[in-house]
């Protein structure tokens, strides 16, 4: 279940989102469902919130037509992850690009203090930035009640995934002493300028710029956050993350390309392909980059798993790498 708790963090950029016509939400009367009931008085039970405010929530909670349609099948593959065509043109555009310069600069010295404590390559924290927020710039402007009160009583294909997070968000809001009912992050209930669903935001907070607090929305402390989660996932500087290949070709079918198990370089030798770069580990991943006309393919090594810990996503890692890459 821990892998779980990543997949949507990346699914979640809200500037690569299309408009639709099921928004804004609608009024719902969630405290008819037997369901919200038995929700309240656990809440009220084991983390003692009192009736009064959980009645009044979910009196104010919203039904978002637009977020359940996402987990119901009804949109097509892509929409609550991003394709590789959609990560070109929103994130590793000459625009966004040139972004990522700029934050690499102005936040260099919070950048390095990070890369120095917790050993990981501040590069890959630009990277990071720039995919799940631009930044900084879009953090997202859905109703996070109505998103997750949505997915948490509504039939969908993740929706005990979402009654947990919806879980998470009273007491993240509890926590922080924020209004829960103002809160806005992406259609699936992520916060901030790197994108974490409540029950991340509550494990890796970080006070990165020693103000006291722990802010999903502010930029130092989310260079930390995600410094600390690199480290925490095993990043080793020095190791390779990814390069690409020397593959010309249009489609790439010789071998399953994937990002949760690796292939003997040798294997992927015999292929006829070679590393354009130097690659010393023993085992890959072969990554697929599908472009309209043809494929990229590239080998990544053991660090490139921990940036698809953050968002089980193949091409959310290597735009963290092209990122990074463009900003050394």
């Amino acid at each position: 279940m821990k892998n779980l708790n990543y997949i949507l963090l990346a699914i979640v950029i809200p500037f690569i989102l299309l408009a639709n016509d099921d928004r804004p939400p609608v009024k719902y009367n969630y405290l008819a469902k037997k369901e919200v009931q038995r929700f309240i008085t656990m809440m009220i039970n084991k983390y003692h919130f009192k009736r009064s405010y959980m009645i009044s929530v979910m009196k104010h909670a919203k039904l978002d037509r637009d977020t359940l349609a996402r987990y119901t099948g009804r949109y097509k593959v892509g929409t609550t992850n991003g394709s590789w065509e959609r990560y070109k043109a929103h994130v590793l555009d000459p625009v966004s690009l040139q972004k990522a310069k700029t934050f690499k600069r102005k936040y260099k010295h919070t950048l390095n203090r990070a890369a120095r404590q917790y050993g990981v390559d501040m590069n890959y924290i630009v990277g990071f930035m720039g995919v799940e927020s631009k930044f900084g710039e879009y953090t997202g402007d859905y109703n996070i009640l109505d998103a997750l009160a949505t997915l948490a009583f509504h039939p969908n294909r993740m929706k005990k995934f979402f009654k947990s997070e919806f879980k998470h968000l009273f007491l993240f809001a509890r926590e922080k002493g924020y209004d829960i009912t103002k809160l806005e992050g992406s259609f699936a209930g992520a916060m901030g300028c790197v994108q974490q669903v409540p029950s991340v935001a509550r494990r890796h907070k970080s006070d990165f710029d020693g103000d006291g607090k722990t802010d999903p929305w502010d930029l130092d402390d989310c260079i930390g956050s995600i410094a600390k989660f690199m480290h925490k996932n095993g990043w080793h500087n020095g190791k390779v993350v990814a390069v690409p290949t020397t593959f010309k070709g249009r489609r790439f079918t010789k071998l399953k390309t994937s990002h949760r198990r690796t292939i003997a370089t040798s294997t992927i030798y015999k292929t006829g392909i070679k590393p354009k770069k130097r690659f010393r580990e023993s085992r890959a991943y072969l990554l697929k980059a599908r472009n309209r006309t043809h494929d990229d393919i590239y080998m990544g090594g053991k660090n490139f798993r921990v940036l698809t810990r953050y968002n089980n996503s193949a091409s959310y890692g290597l735009a963290i790498y092209l990122i990074a890459e463009h900003v050394k």
